[in-house]
């Protein structure tokens, strides 16, 4: 949160996948000017029963188009969520929306992780979360190498039934998304580990990545 912070400035501040607020919310109590865009309305109205969400600007829409007015100093998108863009090209069409709303020394702010091929075996992975004695908690997924797609199931077991929760995704390189900013007229800035600016190595597992506009 401090990192946002201090990128953003005096703001304002647009969010891509803005979702129940985790992050908007505490930049908007420092007093920053927060917008979002999400295409889940009951994630929104979520963000909207909580305290201070009302203030909040969000557009329901796809986060590709970054279909919003205004330019802004500051431009994120954290948890994994650029990777919901389930194709190359509506990632990159992420950027190109982005670079059209930054101020001229605004900054994109990436955080994601970096793709691990040694977590599947032969295109699959099943994991269990936690075993309980009335409970379990299970994450069996599917590895689409060609395409660099996952699909997978969280999926709870409890004595009242199953839940599942879907997860769909598109991962990406941190060189891929150097070029998707390159063709977007960006550039990377800076890249740490995480938040805490750890310098970010072959062995980091995430990333936080700055774009800027390509000088």
């Amino acid at each position: 949160m401090e990192f946002l912070a201090q990128v953003a400035g005096p703001g304002p501040v647009l969010e891509l996948g803005i979702g129940t607020g985790r992050i908007a919310l505490p930049l908007a109590e420092r007093g920053l000017e927060v917008h979002g865009i999400d295409a889940s309305e009951e994630m929104v109205s979520k963000l909207r029963a909580k305290p201070g969400g009302d203030a909040i600007q969000v557009t329901i829409g796809d986060f590709a188009d970054v279909g919003v007015q205004g330019a802004f100093p500051l431009v994120f998108v954290v948890f994994n969520t650029l990777f919901a863009l389930l194709t190359q090209e509506n990632q990159l069409r992420c950027f190109q929306g982005v670079a059209q709303h930054l101020t001229e020394d605004g900054v994109f702010v990436v955080q994601a992780f970096v793709p691990d091929l040694a977590r599947f075996d032969r295109g699959q992975r099943v994991q269990a979360f936690s075993i309980e004695v009335d409970s379990v908690r299970i994450d069996a997924s599917i590895h689409d190498l060609a395409n660099q797609r996952i699909d997978a199931q969280l999926i709870q077991v409890t004595g009242e039934g199953v839940r599942m929760f879907p997860v769909q995704l598109r991962y990406a390189w941190p060189s891929e998304l150097d070029l998707m900013a390159r063709l977007a007229g960006l550039q990377l800035r800076e890249r740490w580990s995480g938040w805490d600016r750890a310098p970010f190595t072959s062995a980091s597992t995430s990333h936080v990545s700055l774009y800027e506009r390509a000088r």
